[in-house]
């Protein structure tokens, strides 16, 4: 079966080595190491969980917090890929599904991880109260909650923007479901997916230092981890240990990009969206390396053998594509999207009538017990003032420097590992080094509260801009140089234009992981001083979690899903649509 896509030869011709032996045995003890590490994760898991949790400082610990962290990150980011291909696929191919979960996607993307964590924590540790596992599950999707929205929109804007050419292509061969997902659709996203997926990783690693520390109403649910060591190193003002954290995260950021990320970035190139290979390519050592291991090309090779049998078999199976046919198949597509439009109507009726009574219970004004709902509607006016400040401060720099970065195989292999570090690191951990900062330039908490949303948030536009330059298909810069096009008008006519749907998309998740942010933002509490307060409605959250105020919890949430779905479907949609329409290569 035929690849759809082109391949870019000269990717693989950089990346083609001769075989060595002695390879194949440090990636046979690689893979024996992994499933050591999966059997001691699930050992851990399933061990008994003492009543008091203690967070051990020694530098000899950070090795094991660190493989705690990274795990629960991996297992995130694997649950959301699979959330990303199954609802990007359905929403990708369905309007009637897109008008209701693409809305869906909206609100749950900004709401912060905070209003979620209590819930989960108490179910998961209900479920499993004597063992690890519980917390464990409720970290786990905290996680996957700050990495599958940015994952979704992306290959959701990927698939939507396939050509036509190759959708024809695709029904003149027949191909089935699956094979139009193997063969089209999958490698179409693959290039934003990934850097995607770097910048969905880095949003798992800001929220970590909440998730891992988390205690409610004098509760310890804490779990071992970088998150929870770095936590304990602040209460105690234990400034070596925080170095020792700042530097494993560093160390373990760094680990990720050159075993994992650059392996793929380099990789996800052949899928470039192009008819001229482009004459610089990307490199990789460690996709080197692993391309001389005898091992790996064996089970590769048997696994492809395995798949085109299937596919062979799956092909000649196939009848032509007649007009009865077709309507059977729309019919089916029809059927499956009201049943899923179906049950997100009866979740989402069971949802409000359990939200309608806890929204009752908050009064209008301000009591000595509680903020009303007046305090709320203040409150948004301002965080969405500071969103939107953060989002557009974000956009200013990263427009112009992910355009270059994408454009140059030569500075993305300088400036990835770079850009990779300072996206993943955890925020929240030098917050107290930016306030320090703030406050030598005398600027208040509540402008300032800005740049620490801003360090989680520009990365979200960043890495979508880097993913659109690296999409730019080679002849159309080449067209560019020919006719000798200006700087200005390369940059006007050519690169941000095709860069457009990709920069709508960063925008998008960048609001929405703006709007997240605000839970750590506006609140910041430093051992032995005083609070720095913005009041929001990140404030208004953290506040109303700590005091188990339920009401005012779902009141600021459903305050702010409500604002979210308003301004996308206002603004952010009939942006998104300029660029489905004008600024795609389906034109």
């Amino acid at each position: 079966m035929p690849f759809i896509l082109t391949y870019n030869k000269k990717v693989r011709q950089a990346l083609e080595a001769p075989a060595n032996l002695s390879i194949d045995v440090l990636v046979i003890l690689g893979l024996a190491g992994l499933l050591v590490a999966i059997a001691s994760l699930l050992g851990h898991a399933t061990a008994p969980r003492p009543q008091g949790v203690e967070i051990h400082l020694q530098f000899r610990y950070l090795p094991l917090y660190a493989f705690f962290s990274v795990s629960r990150a991996v297992i995130a980011y694997i649950l959301s890929l699979i959330f990303t291909l199954l609802y990007g696929t359905i929403t990708a191919h369905s309007r009637l599904a897109e008008k209701f979960m693409i809305p869906l996607l909206d609100i749950l993307q900004s709401l912060p991880v905070l209003t979620f964590l209590p819930g989960l924590v108490i179910l998961f540790v209900r479920l499993f109260p004597t063992s690890w596992l519980g917390l464990e599950l409720a970290c786990v999707i905290m996680i996957f909650t700050a990495q599958a929205w940015n994952m979704t929109f992306s290959y959701h804007t990927s698939v939507r923007a396939i050509p036509d050419a190759l959708r024809e292509a695709a029904a003149i061969q027949h191909l089935t479901v699956w094979q139009q997902f193997r063969f089209l659709e999958l490698p179409a996203s693959m290039i934003g997916l990934v850097w995607n997926s770097m910048m969905s990783m880095a949003g798992g690693w800001f929220v970590i230092t909440v998730e891992e520390a988390f205690t409610l109403n004098n509760v310890d649910y804490r779990l071992p981890g970088l998150g929870s060591y770095m936590n304990q190193a602040q209460l105690d003002w234990n400034w070596p240990a925080m170095i020792a954290g700042v530097l494993a995260m560093i160390t373990v950021i760094v680990v990720l990009d050159q075993l994992i990320w650059r392996p793929i970035v380099v990789w996800s190139e052949r899928f470039k969206l192009e008819d001229v290979s482009s004459a610089e390519v990307s490199h990789s050592w460690f996709l080197q390396f692993l391309r001389r291991s005898r091992f790996l090309k064996w089970a590769g090779s048997l696994m492809r053998r395995r798949s085109d049998k299937a596919e062979i078999a799956a092909h000649v199976q196939i009848e032509p594509m007649t007009e009865q046919s077709l309507k059977k198949k729309q019919i089916q597509r029809g059927i499956v999207s009201w049943i899923v439009v179906i049950a997100l109507i009866a979740l989402a009726g069971w949802g409000a009538f359990t939200l309608a009574r806890l929204l009752a219970q908050l009064p209008i004004h301000d009591t000595p017990d509680t903020n009303g709902w007046l305090a709320v509607l203040w409150a948004l006016v301002l965080s969405f003032l500071r969103v939107f400040a953060a989002v557009t401060i974000g956009a200013l720099w990263t427009l112009p420097a992910g355009v270059l970065i994408g454009l140059s195989p030569k500075w993305s292999n300088r400036l990835q590992p770079i850009v990779q570090i300072v996206a993943a690191f955890p925020a929240p951990m030098i917050y107290i080094m930016v306030i320090i900062l703030l406050g030598k330039m005398h600027i208040a908490f509540t402008y300032g509260c800005v740049a620490l949303m801003l360090l989680g948030t520009q990365w979200y536009i960043l890495f979508n801009v880097i993913a659109g330059a690296m999409a730019i298909p080679s002849d159309l810069r080449e067209a560019a140089r020919i006719y000798h096009l200006s700087v200005w008008k390369r940059w006007t006519e050519v690169y941000i234009p095709a860069v457009f749907p990709y920069l709508v998309t960063g925008l998008i998740t960048a609001a929405g992981g703006a709007w997240n942010a605000t839970i750590v933002a506006e609140l910041v509490s430093i051992p032995g001083r005083q609070d720095h307060i913005a009041f929001g409605l990140g404030y208004l959250i953290d506040i109303a979690v700590a005091n188990g105020q339920f009401p005012l919890e779902t009141a600021c949430a459903v305050t702010m899903g409500l604002t979210v779905v308003i301004v996308n479907r206002i603004f952010w949609k009939r942006i998104y649509r300029l660029a489905e329409s004008r600024y795609s290569l389906n034109v």
